[in-house]
């Protein structure tokens, strides 16, 4: 093989280990940055297809209703304890900050944080459901809930010629 040959297949050799490397930072970069969702029911028992549970430290993202009676504030600053069940099991959340607005007992939610023990899940963020009619697939399916209709609406409605 001549000296050029061997220059080029180096610098192609170099460029392509290069390009590995990088994609391979990338996907562990992702991996670790990944909120999974669960529902409380896979949080102890795993995930039905596949039986994985969440591991202690794991950042998730968990979804549920908020339980009547659970929440407990702490007069002394803004951590708030609460509970979210679905039909089978129940996981308590901790939070330390400003709730939203639409936060209530009894209401949807999904928390995003770490799982600090197996039924106990530390918030970095709280987001209540905005509508009172929507419930999200994964919560509904969880919950056993029918899949709600759409809203039925007149055709002066879709045609735009209503006024508001």
């Amino acid at each position: 093989m001549n000296p050029r040959r061997k220059k080029r297949l180096a610098v192609i050799c170099t460029v392509m280990f290069g390009v590995a490397a990088v994609v391979g930072l990338v996907l562990y970069a992702l991996s670790q940055n990944i909120d999974l969702f669960y529902t409380p029911h896979e949080i102890v028992n795993g995930k039905e297809d596949t039986g994985m549970k969440p591991q202690i430290g794991q950042r998730i993202r968990v979804g549920g209703m908020v339980k009547e009676g659970s929440v407990k504030r702490n007069g002394e600053n803004l951590k708030v304890t609460f509970v979210i069940y679905d039909n089978e099991e129940e996981v308590t959340v901790e939070y330390e900050g400003l709730l939203p607005d639409l936060f209530r007992e009894g209401q949807g939610i999904v928390a995003n944080g770490a799982l600090v023990s197996p039924r106990l899940v530390k918030a970095s963020e709280v987001l209540a459901k905005h509508d009172e009619e929507y419930t999200s697939p994964e919560i509904a399916e969880a919950m056993g809930k029918a899949k709600h209709e759409k809203p039925q609406y007149s055709e002066q409605q879709i045609s735009g010629s209503e006024k508001t």
